[in-house]
């Protein structure tokens, strides 16, 4: 049995491998997902079988752990809306980076207080003490910075038994978005201390406290590093996160000897890492920059001195009307009103009641996280080919008639093109070259990076003020009465 687990785990591997080459492209993403949970089955499946060879197999703690651990993800899966399919993400990014902690604490751990134990592959106990130590940097870094981040996406901590408003709802406490200039030494000297601790356990491998004060300092760094972070710069933090998980996880398998582990966990780091600097050039920002300045959450919110007069839903569907192209822009509004039944249910509209050619221009960072607003029309039945990319979809404005904007805000800000203000340089969306624009918001309010949208005000924008799945409604009750 035991000539079977290098080929178990080398199956594992691949279907890793093959899941993320498919998880690059939305129609084949389901597929992709399937490979990984497929890989992850098996090995942990042979994991098990490895286990009950060198019987060391615990069957209660093993079946409890899978009954238990399968019932919160079901259930966790089944509940959460789309709008917080970014705080699950950031959660579940701090779970991974802690359980490969633990782990790596535990083994260490093992070594340290039983001195004839061999350690694997032949490793010196030195190499183990650097890895449990890069692991638990690492890991509960993760978990600490992920639990922040999934509070700061959520608006705030809820408060269980504190007393009801007038509208029945509980206090919630505002996670602040908070950080001076001296917070960055902070965060230099606590990476510092780590290593250096790192070191001092090499040199005394069996002195366990070295490993606490690396546990309790990396929680406190994982903190510091995500509190000054808000705003547009929370979707490059999570995918951060989601690549120190797979660091952790990695380092961990060094110290189990489990080369799925490390290769698992490489994966996850280096897609993480990629997919963070893609984000990060979708906002023309490095990732010194979201690190160590603040912007977004922490910046300062333009005063409103404009307004504009909205328009109604008959007016819009008489300028939609005879339009030969619409190109339609979502944004987070859209999630957070969840009409994205109703937005595919306008374009099915005209394009059957009028012949209009319709797409859908995705920003690679809108909504608030990597893919959200892909995954939400994907919800709704919308074809896969109308789902165009930014730079693809860019050349197409001027040939629109009509471009209709659902609860984006800055990255379709034509500010971003001034050189200057917080939002200088980051590609957006040129909805502003269509020749007419409407615009589905709540308010004039300003996005993320509180810079007022000059495009609300030109003469050929339309506003329709309100919730997005009214105001798309009315829209398509309107076409329907043409």
């Amino acid at each position: 049995m035991e000539e079977w687990i290098p080929i178990g785990y080398l199956l594992s591997a691949a279907l890793f491998i093959f899941g993320l080459k498919k998880l690059g492209h939305p129609r084949t993403a389901p597929r992709g997902n399937q490979y990984g949970a497929l890989g992850m089955l098996v090995a942990v499946l042979t994991t098990v079988i490895k286990m009950e060879a060198a019987g060391d197999a615990k069957w209660t703690l093993i079946i409890a752990g899978l009954v238990v651990g399968s019932v919160i993800g079901i259930i966790m899966a089944i509940r959460v809306e789309m709008t917080g399919m970014p705080e699950l993400v950031a959660l579940f990014n701090g779970f991974g980076g802690a359980a490969s902690a633990l782990v790596a604490l535990s083994e260490s751990w093992k070594y340290i207080e039983d001195s004839t134990l061999t350690v694997p592959s032949g490793l010196e106990i030195q190499v183990i003490m650097i890895a449990a130590g890069l692991s638990a940097l690492v890991g509960w870094m993760t978990l600490t910075g992920s639990l922040l981040a999934m509070f700061k996406l959520k608006g705030g901590i809820y408060i269980p038994f504190s007393k009801k408003d007038d509208r029945g709802r509980r206090k919630w406490l505002n996670t602040p978005t908070w950080g001076p200039a001296w917070l960055n030494p902070v965060k230099v000297l606590l990476v510092i201390a780590v290593f250096v601790l790192i070191y001092l356990s090499i040199d005394d491998p069996r002195n366990t406290d070295y490993l606490w004060a690396i546990v309790a300092i990396a929680c406190i760094l994982g903190i510091v590093l995500v509190l000054p972070i808000g705003g547009a710069d929370m979707p490059v933090v999570v995918s951060l996160l989601n690549s120190l998980s797979g660091i952790a996880a990695a380092f961990t398998g060094f110290i189990v000897g489990n080369s799925v582990l490390i290769v698992a966990g490489s994966l996850v780091g280096a897609s993480g890492l990629i997919l963070t600097f893609i984000m990060c050039k979708a906002m023309n920002r490095t990732l010194p920059d979201v690190l160590f300045k603040s912007f977004g959450g922490s910046g300062e919110k333009a005063e409103l001195t404009r307004t504009k007069v909205g328009s109604d839903a008959d007016e819009v569907a008489m300028m939609v009307d005879g339009a030969q192209k619409v190109i339609i822009v979502p944004g987070y509004g859209m999630a957070v009103s969840q009409c994205q039944h109703q937005v595919k249910e306008f374009a099915d509209l005209i394009a059957e009641k009028f012949g209009t050619e319709v797409k859908y221009a995705i920003h690679p960072v809108a909504g608030r996280m990597p893919g959200h607003m892909n995954v939400l029309l994907a919800e709704a039945n919308v074809p896969y080919e109308q789902l165009i990319e930014m730079d693809e979809i860019n050349p197409e404005f001027p040939d629109c008639d009509v471009a209709v904007i659902i609860g984006a805000n800055d990255t379709t800000n034509p500010a971003a093109r001034s050189g200057e203000g917080p939002l200088a340089g980051m590609p957006i969306i040129d909805a502003d070259a269509a020749r007419t624009v409407v615009i589905i918001k709540r308010s004039l309010s300003v996005g993320y990076a509180g810079v007022d949208n000059d495009l609300f005000y030109m003469d050929k924008t339309m506003m329709l003020f309100g919730d997005g799945k009214a105001m798309m409604t009315g829209l398509n009750n309107a076409i329907k009465e043409i």
